[in-house]
């Protein structure tokens, strides 16, 4: 299970060679991100926003960055390995929830030049709200988010690399160095460098997750091929066909079912109203430009189940069921797979990973403390240079905490996905809730989004620790019956206390407006392979053992969709140059 590869690294000069070539390639991720973001971060705008200059690449690659981590890597393909594809769903689905952020959010995000969510809520609700909205994401992001992505990335280098070995320590002592290695270097990004340093790294690192996860899948299927690529895939697609399967029963890690409550609800959370994520879509240079990216980025969620589940499946046909926990599946992949000299870069990949997700998480937490509490606590707005000197203050404060709780979290009885479902859910459902409400209407008064947001944590808090054994449908369910009744609550206080008049309109936009030509043809594309993608790993697919007629008759169907209204596009887009004329 990967003890000659293990071996190879502890000894002096293969722990040389994986800690150097780290180090290289972790020099030239900053010293690229450090002259790229020179000077970017002297006004709050620019340590906010990157100077609302990100081109559509380097959000994408942001978004990726964020969005990806240590407990991907090793999650997804533990629940490959142990169960089967049903937990792709969480990041295939979410290519969705990125075509109604680039398409319904992130217009009116820019239209009003907002620079946090919050902002946004003010303007469409009260300060009361803008303020409640700020400590939800703050508490939220402060005792569970950020220290649990530290955790989680502490925790898989130490299994990868085996640290208590390595280093001759316990594994809390080994944990608590790796919390402080990683969270100390990732903070110097977060606190000096401001967005545009963060975005550049999480660009250049991103490239990097996608070459060594496209080598570790390769590696892996010419290893159960016995040396031959081809053969690797015949076996991948006819042993074991049943852990191909995405489509989830109710048994399995994510029922099929819940795609199409609560995950749908969760993931336009995530995408379209967390602030750690579309922060670096505030920063678009224009409209066109952030639809560019936030549809880039959800492409590249369409080959997430390829590079971090396929490898899990690849492990199980390796090892069996023997291996004692899931969680091992990818790193024992990893450790037998690549050569020492690439361990290195492994290790900064997934370093730059665990980086990014907490970089991101450090600066948006920042962003919401100096322009949307402490401007309240100090009864006056501070001046730009008050402002960001604020912010590297409160990263470190924010970065120190992290430090405290992360190392907590292996104490959890539960594990650490159960502590990030139940925490999550306590801000996540009342976020969305109020901010659709926001987007769509004009007359729902600001007590409806206070009422929604009380009301929320009581619900969910009987429901999770009071009532848990009474209520027990899944999760997903219980945010999907908390969101209708929250509408429902929104709903009554408008017909009963409506706002007296229309809201007035926002500030007016600091970008170009002028949206990206391609968007809908490349929105359409998106849905499609999210469909074919589903049918790719369903049991008329691959989890069939082959792909029979039906299967291609659907995917002929699709691409003929797909050409049909790409060319209706570009005959509605002629029409209306010649119009303009």
């Amino acid at each position: 299970m990967g003890r000659d590869s293990l071996d190879s690294i502890s000894d002096s000069t293969g722990l040389w060679l994986t800690l150097s070539s780290c180090a290289g390639c972790m020099a030239i991720v900053a010293a690229v991100s450090w002259r790229m973001a020179r000077g970017s971060s002297g006004s709050s705008e620019g340590y906010f926003l990157a100077g609302r200059g990100l081109s559509g690449i380097f959000i994408a690659g942001s978004l990726l960055l964020t969005n990806l981590s240590a407990e991907q890597l090793i999650g997804l393909n533990g629940s490959a390995y142990g169960y089967n594809m049903s937990s792709m769903a969480w990041e295939v689905t979410a290519a969705i929830s990125t075509i109604v952020m680039a398409l319904v959010f992130l217009p009116r995000y820019l239209a009003g030049a907002f620079t946090t969510l919050p902002e946004f809520l003010k303007s469409r609700y009260d300060v009361g709200v803008q303020q409640m909205s700020a400590m939800l994401f703050l508490l939220g992001y402060g005792l569970v988010t950020i220290p649990s992505v530290l955790y989680s990335g502490s925790l898989a280098v130490m299994k990868i690399f085996d640290v208590p070995q390595l280093f001759g320590v316990g594994e809390f002592v080994a944990l608590v160095m790796m919390v402080l290695v990683i969270g100390l270097t990732g903070a110097v990004y977060a606190v000096f460098g401001g967005l545009k340093a963060v975005a550049v790294s999480d660009t250049i690192n991103g490239i990097g997750l996608l070459v060594v996860g496209v080598l570790v899948l390769v590696l892996g299927l010419i290893a159960i091929g016995g040396g031959t690529f081809m053969e690797g895939l015949t076996r991948l697609a006819s042993d074991h066909p049943e852990k191909l399967n995405a489509i989830g029963a109710p048994d399995d890690p994510t029922p099929f079912g819940t795609i199409f409550t609560g995950m749908l609800i969760a993931n336009l959370f995530y995408w379209c109203t967390n602030q750690y994520v579309i922060q670096r879509t505030l920063a678009a240079k224009s409209l066109a430009e952030g639809q560019k990216g936030v549809l880039l980025s959800g492409f590249f969620k369409v080959l997430v189940p390829f590079l971090m589940m396929i490898p899990g499946i690849i492990a199980y046909h390796l090892y069996g069921p023997g291996l004692s926990t899931i969680d091992l599946a990818y790193p024992a992949l990893v450790r037998d797979l690549l050569p020492v000299w690439l361990m290195g870069v492994f290790l900064a990949v997934l370093l730059g990973a665990v980086f990014s997700s907490f970089n991101s998480l450090v600066n948006s937490a920042a962003t919401l403390f100096c322009l949307d509490i402490l401007p309240a606590m100090r009864g006056r707005s501070l001046a730009e240079r008050h402002v960001v000197r604020a912010a590297k203050w409160a990263s470190g404060v924010i970065a120190l905490l992290s430090f405290a709780v992360a190392p907590l979290l292996y104490f959890a009885p539960d594990g650490l996905w159960q502590i990030i479902r139940i925490f999550t859910g306590f801000y996540n459902i009342p976020i969305i809730t109020i901010v659709l409400v926001g987007l769509f209407t004009q007359r729902v008064p600001a007590i409806a989004a206070k009422l929604v947001i009380v009301f929320h944590l009581i619900a969910y808090g009987l429901a999770k620790f009071v009532l848990d054994d009474v209520i027990t449908i899944h999760f997903l369910h219980l945010y999907a019956v908390l969101f209708v009744i929250e509408l429902g609550i929104m709903a009554l206080c408008t017909k009963f206390r409506p706002r007296d008049r229309p809201l007035s309109p926002a500030n007016g936009p600091k970008t170009d407006m002028t949206p990206w030509r391609g968007a809908i043809p490349t929105a359409i594309l998106l849905t499609s392979l999210v469909a074919a993608t589903y049918l790719l790993f369903s049991p008329i697919g691959l989890a069939s053992g082959k792909l029979d007629t039906a299967f291609w008759s659907i995917i002929a169907a699709l691409a003929a969709g797909n050409l049909l209204a790409a060319l209706w596009h570009r005959t509605r887009t002629r029409q209306s140059a010649v119009r303009k004329i």
